[in-house]
């Protein structure tokens, strides 16, 4: 006779945690600070500002996408652990506030924004800008971002909503529900993130062009998330939290899904990297070429070792991923890295040389502040694990030897 797998453990995150009074008071320290910095030199600021706001958007959106891809495949190995981030991407829609400063510092952010290098009767014109103007001018880029986070907003939002009122009510009917949600959001994802990467990152040096970078951004954010959920679910574990209901099997999910991500990952930064040095054309060259001195040669070069090789060796084996130290150490370095992979973007467009900055610190500081702030806000008002969801059951049935 089989043995039906229950839930034994508390689902509720403690109510006297202080985690979001403690990340809601960083964040308020570091943006205080940051905002110091925009006297002291604004352009360090908002290129500091996007930097940060770009990490943390990242794991919302790639906690978005994940959740998606479990809806349309019908997937259970992660029941378990979806609520986290079905939060963050549900946060997505009051996150957009944190985007305005962005809008104050165009004209500090973005060459191409400064009319006289579109106006063809202007000495300063710039016939490559012109050609782009089209695409590249203030008013589209607001209409864009807009149009943005209204997809992303309420797709995370209603995806949330539709888990919590299943866990209320019990009705299966809710997961096709989710289903329908995902199955066009997976197309209108896409191509959205395709295109704030072009907005965000790549229109910093609005002469280079890359047709990988949408895919390129999207492979360093996604490898990202995994590291958070593996510390995340790893900080529960340590306050004895879910400790019966996230088990060393879906630990080990994470840790192969951070692998294969990690190779996905190498795979589409050197074709990307392969394709722009075989063709050898001036403007697009010359964009590694500026990332290859100055210091942020260390970076790029960080890269390669910490975000694929350590990463890549240390969970090669199938035992390593069971080893929550390895995973931990892995995570925190990728994490690390990834940060600096997404200055090396950006920075490079501010100065020729690499100039660390104690604003990049208090944007950072400020910005994840907030970010875990509201995570950790909603995460203690509802259950941790979607409790009525008809693949709970097999995902507790997992083993290692399925």
């Amino acid at each position: 006779m089989s043995h039906k797998p229950t839930i034994t453990d508390s689902l509720e995150f403690p109510s006297e945690s202080r985690l979001p009074q403690i990340s809601f008071g960083i964040g308020a320290a570091g943006l205080l600070t940051s905002a110091i910095g925009y006297f002291v030199n604004a352009d360090q600021f908002f290129f500091s500002y996007i930097v940060s706001f770009t990490f943390f958007t990242g794991i919302a959106l790639a906690s978005l996408i994940l959740i998606m891809i479990h809806h349309i495949t019908k997937s259970s190995w992660g029941t378990v652990m979806r609520r986290i981030p079905e939060v963050f991407a549900s946060n997505l829609w009051i996150w957009s506030i944190f985007f305005i400063p962005i809008f104050f510092g165009i004209h500090n952010l973005f060459h191409w924004s400064h009319p006289e290098l579109m106006d063809p009767a202007s000495t300063q014109f710039d016939t490559i800008l012109g050609g782009k103007a089209g695409y590249l001018n203030v008013t589209f880029f607001v209409i864009r971002q807009f149009i943005y986070f209204i997809i992303w907003g309420v797709l995370g939002r209603k995806l949330y909503k539709t888990s919590i009122e299943l866990d209320n009510s019990g009705d299966w009917g809710l997961t096709v529900l989710m289903r329908k949600i995902s199955a066009p959001g997976i197309l209108l994802f896409s191509l959205s993130v395709a295109f704030a990467s072009f907005d965000w990152m790549m229109s910093l040096d609005p002469h280079w062009f890359s047709t990988m970078f949408g895919v390129y951004f999207f492979s360093i954010i996604f490898q990202a998330l995994f590291p958070v959920l593996i510390i995340i679910i790893l900080m529960l574990h340590r306050r004895g939290l879910l400790t019966n209901t996230i088990r060393s099997v879906h630990i080990y999910d994470l840790g192969a899904w951070f692998f294969a991500f990690t190779i996905f990952y190498a795979y589409i930064a050197f074709s990307q990297f392969m394709l722009i040095y075989y063709a050898n054309i001036p403007e697009e060259t010359l964009w590694f070429y500026n990332r290859l001195d100055g210091g942020y040669q260390y970076i790029l070069y960080g890269t390669l070792i910490l975000r694929f090789m350590l990463p890549f060796f240390l969970l090669l084996n199938r035992e390593s991923k069971k080893n929550t130290n390895l995973l931990l150490i892995s995570s925190i370095v990728v994490l690390f890295i990834h940060y600096f992979e997404i200055y090396l973007i950006a920075m490079p467009a501010l100065s020729k040389e690499l100039n660390l900055s104690w604003i990049d610190l208090a944007t950072f500081l400020g910005l994840g502040g907030v970010f875990f702030g509201l995570f950790f806000n909603k995460f203690k008002k509802e259950s941790m694990v979607p409790k009525n969801d008809p693949t709970m059951e097999e995902c507790l049935s997992k083993s290692y030897h399925q």
